[in-house]
């Protein structure tokens, strides 16, 4: 792989990464669910949350859940490793806030990814959330 591709690469997925973002906030569960393979596997056990497989049960449970919620996501530092033309993985610092009735959570971690590309586009094959500290409803939760 040379390095202009490399570089498309990885911008790619930088991307892609920027698209989950806005449209998990913005609530586009199409376009969120364009983000991922059909074989995604999504745990966010640690967020609090769910551990889905596959991505339209993912897009179900996640849209049920933050139907009444109001979140923001910030995704900083991506480190992404191409393994060959077709996989990489990425970890991202993250903060996240999502305020549901009667709560709220406020948290800092990293996502762990893995991508691949298919039909000449990167998708999100796996996602797990891992959590430095968080808060729910201002106190702080062991981690």
């Amino acid at each position: 792989m040379d390095n202009l591709q490399r570089i498309i690469d990885i911008e790619s997925i930088k991307t892609l990464k920027a698209l989950y973002f806005r449209s998990m906030d913005t609530k586009d569960w199409s376009a969120l669910a364009s983000c991922f393979t059909e074989d995604l596997v999504a745990d966010f056990r640690e967020g609090p949350g769910m551990l889905a497989e596959g991505r339209d049960n993912y897009i179900d449970q996640i849209s049920e859940i933050l139907k009444d919620a109001s979140t923001i996501h910030h995704g900083h530092m991506p480190e992404i490793k191409l393994i060959d033309s077709m996989n990489a993985t990425g970890v991202w610092a993250m903060e996240d806030i999502v305020i549901l009735p009667g709560l709220s959570i406020q948290g800092w971690g990293h996502y762990h990814e893995t991508y691949r590309k298919e039909h000449g586009d990167w998708k999100i094959a796996r996602i797990k959330l891992t959590r430095l500290r968080l808060l729910q409803n201002g106190e702080d939760q062991i981690v």
